[in-house]
């Protein structure tokens, strides 16, 4: 198999001498769609934030496309948590996904006619071109979602990093995100993913990461999934693992 896109191994962060995750390791590769899940407090968007080279592990490494995080971030696309935008910043729809192109033009180059193009196609592609001149906090939660998802895909990365994507945002804006990024894996991106949502994992994962400060388990999603490791990340029940699995036969049935 090839190098992997992501090589994380025996990797411990702590905030203030709390572990936040502890002697973590795994691999993904390329053209994969992975869920990072796990109970609050699990150290899921920790993992995310060291993935990106925003924290400085205490132990361990974590490679991207076999180098450090900060060196191959040009090939590395981010989507915050919704909540941690400034919402309220003055700038329209058009300028936050411009914004997307800087990484590629440098800090003295301004974008010209192949940008503002690629941008008005990457608006189109995700539903929002016609609120290109709409400020950002005239929008719906799903709205601005689309957005910043755009202002990823407009940089073209290889890998894509996303802090819970489908918080918050409608079942219209949910099913387009759904087939975005199955489009980024047909195109052999990868793509990880924060995410709650057990029921959804299923069906949207090919791969999934469940974490509990310690690994619990990692693979392809039904291998993880499992009564076993659910129990052991969140010491749940057999009547709740029960209502999970009816839900999911449910939400397959009502596609």
């Amino acid at each position: 198999m090839n190098e992997p896109v992501i090589e994380v191994k025996n990797l411990s962060v702590c905030y203030d001498k709390t572990p936040a995750i502890w002697e973590v390791g795994f691999q993904i590769h390329a053209g994969q769609l992975v869920g990072i899940l796990g109970p609050n407090g699990a150290g899921k968007s920790t993992l995310l934030k060291t993935l990106l080279g925003h924290i400085a592990p205490l132990s361990g490494t974590v490679a991207l496309f076999g180098t450090a995080p900060k060196r191959a971030a040009s090939r590395t696309a981010f989507v915050p948590q919704r909540s941690s935008v400034d919402w309220e910043f003055p700038v329209t729809v058009f300028d936050v996904v411009l914004m997307g192109c800087y990484r590629r033009l440098g800090l003295f180059r301004r974008a010209g006619s192949a940008e503002r193009r690629l941008v008005e196609e990457t608006l189109d592609r995700v539903g929002m071109l016609a609120y290109r001149d709409r400020q950002i906090s005239e929008l719906s939660g799903g709205q601005q979602q689309r957005v910043f998802l755009a202002r990823a895909l407009v940089q073209n990365a290889d890998l894509y990093l996303m802090d819970e994507p489908f918080a918050g945002v409608d079942m219209a804006t949910e099913k387009a995100l759904m087939e975005l990024l199955q489009g980024l894996k047909q195109e052999g991106k990868t793509v990880v993913i924060v995410h709650h949502d057990l029921v959804a994992a299923k069906e949207l994962f090919d791969r999934a990461i469940l974490l509990s400060t310690c690994l619990i388990a990692s693979g392809p999603t039904d291998e993880v999934l499992t009564a076993d490791h659910l129990n052991r990340a969140y010491g749940l029940s057999a009547q709740l693992l029960e209502e999970v699995r009816r839900s999911s036969a449910a939400r397959q049935m009502g596609r």
